[in-house]
This record gives structure tokens, C-alpha cells and sequence, in this order.
């Protein structure tokens, strides 16, 4: 695997926290959390860039909770700066480990869940 340097700066880059915050938002816009941090989203993001470039930053508490379906789950969740953090992180690396992947790996994969194994499989049994 070819290695990739210098993706810090990437990571940290105004432009990568923003398209971040918008991925991180979606499904959660009614949220409290997600409008308190929207409300403010320029200071936020700047806060956070500064907190990533000085080495400050730290991951927030989780807040568990249960979830009864179709049977109890106990769910942890981060807090919505972090999780904006967490999409800005998965959008610089997603690109090179995706190239590095076996084509028949579905899980997790742009383009290739579980409708393309469905007819994958269907493909190869009919040989």
C-alpha cells in the first residue's frame, strides 16, 4: 500500500470541518445538540480546527441510552462536535483505504453494500 503523508492539515482544513458538519447533520437536524451547534457554526468549526491543529482536542463523553427494536441494544453516542470530527477524519482516508480494498469486500463501501453483493452473488451462482 502506497503511503500517504501530510493528511493532518487535511483533516484540520476549514473547508473539510464544514462538509463535515453537514454529513454529521443529516437525520439529526431537529436535535438540540446539532441546532445548538449550527446555531454558531463558523465559531464552532474554527474552535474545533484550532483545538485539532494545537493537539488540544478531546473526545467528549458518550451517552448511552437503550434502543428496544426489535430487541434491547444498549447504543453509545458520541457527541455532535465529535462525531463532525469523526466524518471530517473519514472523509480525507475513506478515499485511500477504499482504493486499497479487495473489490468482493462489501461492508462499509460506497457503491458497494449489500444491493451489489445480492447481485454479485446471483451472477456467480448462475455459472
Amino acid at each position: 500500500m502506497k503511503r500517504s503523508g501530510y493528511l493532518f492539515g487535511l483533516i484540520a482544513s476549514f473547508e473539510n470541518l464544514l462538509k463535515a458538519a453537514r454529513k454529521a447533520q443529516r437525520g439529526k437536524r431537529r436535535k438540540d445538540s446539532t441546532a445548538g451547534f449550527n446555531l454558531n457554526l463558523e465559531n464552532e468549526l474554527l474552535q474545533l480546527q484550532a483545538e485539532l491543529q494545537s493537539r488540544a482536542y478531546r473526545i467528549g463523553a458518550y451517552k448511552c441510552f437503550y434502543v428496544f427494536d426489535p430487541r434491547r441494544r444498549l447504543i453509545s453516542a458520541l457527541p455532535y462536535r465529535d462525531r463532525v470530527v469523526q466524518h471530517a477524519l473519514c472523509n480525507v482516508i475513506e478515499p485511500i483505504f477504499d482504493g486499497s480494498i479487495i473489490f468482493d469486500s462489501y461492508a462499509c463501501r460506497k457503491g458497494n453494500g449489500l444491493v451489489n453483493f445480492g447481485c454479485q452473488r446471483n451472477c456467480i451462482s448462475r455459472v
